[in-house]
């Protein structure tokens, strides 16, 4: 196989440009609003957009990619379109360097922690900015620049193998270009019904826009203070509720329904998995609410009880209730539904529905060749036999997830966080999700974290949004020794 030298700063390039153009876009809705953030996202994007190109063309066209040139491509593309994603925030004035990457990365990676307290006190361009910045990092940089730029040819899979989260990709077409085009349609198709939903509900233009940008890549941002909170509308907070559960379904279920093959839904055995975990999730949340009073009737506590369950489930992390005042059983259902996630192959953070239900039959597999010794028994998922290869991965994952779960939490205590805080801050970092519990709670924020605090869990939305052995892998002495060596 043949390998160019300098693909992965070539292919950055691109993205960091694209990265620019995005601001650029920022940039104009700041001078629709006459707010002084205008020249910051001009400036920004300039900046970013001409880093890009001639990073492009100082460096060689790749050819073939291999395995290991993608996972470096995915990770320097995530943290290249962190830091120059950071720069409207620090050119405007509103954050400190390492305060602006921290909320550049946490939007990208669809995280939604936030340093600013009172959101509503920015300017329009960069709340614009903040909600596009985690609809990009949604489906993926990578998987746009696949769709847009065909030109990587074999090298594609390499790249969106790497970064769509789930144990495998769903290839929808035989070309991947043509599954990144797909899976960008419906995602777009759904952003788009979702913020006309919020028109017809009364919401702002802007508002619907931006809080349609902030749900569908399960990211959580939102230009209010108050999240959706802001809007006591109940049609508001359950059209919230429904995309918000759609955007942590597997998008190549969205895409073979919209091709009139709705009965896949019931026949996924991760969609019903899915759907029974966030029911029984609310179920105990609706319960511990109800017999605590914590809403004067039935329909409130229901609302409340369902948008947390579905925001923290799919990792979405929008809120319109302090969780923190509610029963403790409630909070640890939620810091449970923050390891769990989405499914696989959609924008939810987490460690999937499918590697929980993977593991899951396989225990209860163990059971049985327990039992029978001697008899042949297979995992199967969907019908289909999971190889042990494939189970092996899911248990490697799932004890690096929790690894570096712990890891955040022991580093986090060590500067001083209690214990409830750190934890609930390296759940929300590792799972995508935002809000975690105690100081860093839905009505709270992350900007008094020490700044290595803030440096742990930016490494840990980033191992989280790549699935952890995208980045991990990057460190291991052998993935450079052979790079160099089959370079020459």
């Amino acid at each position: 196989m043949v390998i160019a030298r300098n693909a992965p700063p070539h292919i950055v390039g691109l993205i960091v440009a694209a990265v620019g153009v995005a601001m650029g876009l920022s940039g104009v809705v700041g001078l629709l609003y006459g707010g002084p953030d205008a020249t910051a996202l001009f400036v920004s994007a300039a900046i970013a957009i001409v880093s890009g190109l001639v990073t492009n063309r100082l460096t060689a066209r790749p050819g073939d990619l291999t395995i290991r040139e993608s996972y470096l491509i995915v990770t320097l593309a995530w943290l290249g379109a962190a830091v120059f994603g950071a720069l409207p925030y620090w050119l405007a004035g509103f954050a400190s360097p390492l305060d602006a990457f921290f909320e550049s990365i946490s939007g990208f990676t669809t995280t939604g922690s936030s340093i600013f307290q009172d959101p509503e006190s920015l300017p329009h361009g960069i709340l614009f900015w903040r909600d596009l910045s985690q609809w990009l990092g949604g489906l993926g940089i990578i998987v746009l620049v696949v769709a847009i730029l065909p030109f990587l040819g074999v090298g594609g899979m390499q790249l969106f193998r790497a970064e769509v989260p789930g144990p495998t990709p769903d290839r929808l077409q035989p070309r991947i270009s043509q599954t990144a085009k797909i899976l960008w349609t419906v995602y777009v198709g759904l952003t788009a019904a979702q913020a006309v939903l919020f028109l017809l509900g009364g919401l702002s233009l802007f508002d619907a826009v931006t809080h349609a940008f902030g749900c569908m890549p399960t990211g959580g941002f939102s230009p209010r203070t108050a999240s959706i909170g802001h809007f006591q509308s109940p049609y508001v907070q359950y059209v919230t509720i429904l995309f918000m559960y759609l955007a942590g379904v597997n998008f190549a279920l969205h895409y073979r329904a919209l091709r009139g093959r709705l009965g896949l839904f019931l026949k996924d055995e991760e969609w019903r998995f899915y759907t029974a975990v966030l029911a029984v999730g609310l179920a105990i949340v609706f319960g511990a609410n109800l017999v605590a009073g914590t809403y004067s009737d039935l329909e409130a506590t229901f609302r409340a009880s369902a948008f947390q369950v579905v925001s923290i489930g799919t990792t979405t992390g929008f809120a319109t209730a302090d969780y923190v005042s509610w029963p403790v059983v409630t909070q640890i259902v939620l810091l449970i539904l923050m390891f769990i996630g989405g499914m696989a192959g959609s924008t939810g953070g987490g460690m999937k529905t499918l590697r929980l239900w993977a593991a899951l039959k396989q225990g209860f597999v163990e059971l049985r060749k327990h039992l029978h010794p001697r008899a042949v028994i297979v995992t199967r998922v969907g019908g289909k036999v999971v190889h042990e290869g494939i189970m092996l991965n899911i248990q490697a994952f799932m004890l690096l997830f929790v690894a570096s779960f712990i890891v955040g939490v022991v580093l986090l205590t060590s500067l001083g966080v209690d214990l409830v805080t750190a934890a609930g801050a390296s759940a929300a970092a590792i799972g995508n999700i935002g809000p975690g519990l105690a100081r860093v709670g839905p009505v709270e924020n992350y900007a008094w974290v020490p700044a290595p605090g803030k440096l742990i869990l930016t490494a840990l939305m980033l191992l989280g949004r790549l699935e952890i052995y995208t980045v991990l892998v990057l460190f291991h002495p052998e993935f450079w020794q052979r790079t160099r060596s089959r370079r020459g």
